[in-house]
């Protein structure tokens, strides 16, 4: 299965779900805001969304400020 991560293509042997995101771009998960295919995805529902192949993910980097 074939995604896109930020522009990077990433292989992976078998079906996906959101939350392997954070350990392949080995980032904590609580800095990370995903998307799939322009959509955001809460991080309560990673677990629950499988990734298809030719899935685009955007993976934002949370940064607190104000």
């Amino acid at each position: 299965m074939n995604i896109t991560i930020n522009d990077a293509s990433y292989t992976f042997s078998a079906p996906q779900s959101l939350d392997a995101i954070p350990q392949a771009l080995s980032l904590p998960a609580e800095e990370l805001a995903l998307a799939v295919n322009q959509h955001i995805i809460y991080r309560s529902q990673w677990a629950d969304t499988l990734l298809k192949d030719g899935d685009h993910i955007d993976a934002f980097t949370v940064v607190a400020g104000g």
